[in-house]
């Protein structure tokens, strides 16, 4: 299991990178996309930047570090 967590976290972590920078993206271009999904893309980095940050913890009290 501790090999596939490192995978998970860098996964969460690539998520969380793209979703932010499509939603940063957007908001500089503006437009009908922009009002359209700004705010969810931002509600979608918030919820992958916890998951991300959960797999984080959980890998750290797996390996006891």
């Amino acid at each position: 299991m501790s090999g596939v967590m490192p995978v998970l976290i860098v996964v969460a972590m690539v998520a969380t990178a793209g979703v932010l920078l499509v939603g940063v993206m957007s908001m500089l271009v503006g437009g009908r996309f922009n009002q359209k999904y700004s705010n969810k893309l931002m509600q979608w980095r918030v919820l992958l930047q916890a998951l991300a940050i959960l797999l984080v913890l959980l890998f750290l009290a797996m390996t006891g570090g």
